[in-house]
């Protein structure tokens, strides 16, 4: 199965990375999800309030569900980036779950897996220092590297899934951007018919992580 429009969402020039929207709660009795993405998650070529995230949340509120997403993605996000903000977002907001969805300009661009994995580990050692739970989306990319290179990378999610004991989700565009009809023009990014569907896929994995979360 080919992931080259899985892949391309990633190819973003550094100097394309902004400051991101981030949706905040202020909601006594709320928990907050804070997702740590890149452009997949930024709304990427489009406003902000027509991304999945904003959507869903707007399904959260209206279904009185006692979470909510506040959005700190960046286009062109990398894990070493992700890292280096954490600390700051997690002294200025009150974060109950950490949702990790940063690693695919990483393999764009061939960083090491080893790190990867070291800042991937260390976003999570952040979080649970704060007695924050964390997930993490599963990243995939094209077999462009070879076959070596993608079987490290895949393996670096599961190794900081299993040594972290966190939960582990699969990644919510691997059917969509194999879709035409469900991304933008430049064939990378998805488009607003795409995201009312991702809003519903990671509905349904937060409905399951938060449900079982005392």
């Amino acid at each position: 199965m080919s992931y080259f429009f899985i892949t391309t969402a990633y190819a973003l020039p550094s100097n394309a990375a902004s400051q991101p929207f981030v949706e905040q709660s202020s909601s006594q009795g709320t928990r907050n999800i804070l997702l740590l993405g890149d452009s997949i998650s930024a709304s990427y070529g489009m406003k902000p309030t027509q991304g999945w995230v904003h959507l869903l949340n707007q399904k959260l509120s209206e279904q009185q569900r006692a979470y909510k997403i506040i959005n700190a993605s960046v286009s062109g996000e990398t894990t070493s980036g992700g890292l280096s903000r954490l600390a700051g977002i997690l002294a200025q907001e009150k974060v109950d779950h950490l949702l990790i969805e940063l690693g695919g300009n990483d393999g764009l661009r061939g960083y090491s897996p080893k790190l990867i994995k070291n800042n991937l580990l260390q976003m999570v050692q952040l979080a649970k220092a704060k007695n924050i739970k964390v997930s993490m989306i599963k990243i995939k990319i094209t077999p462009n590297y070879g076959p070596r290179y993608n079987a490290l990378f895949e393996q670096v999610f599961d190794e900081v899934a299993a040594e972290s004991q966190i939960t582990l989700l699969p990644f919510f565009m691997e059917k969509i951007a194999l879709d035409k009809s469900l991304m933008q023009a430049d064939g990378i990014h998805p488009n607003a018919k795409a995201q009312p569907i991702i809003a519903d896929i990671v509905e349904q994995q937060l409905t399951t992580i938060m449900t079982t979360e005392p």
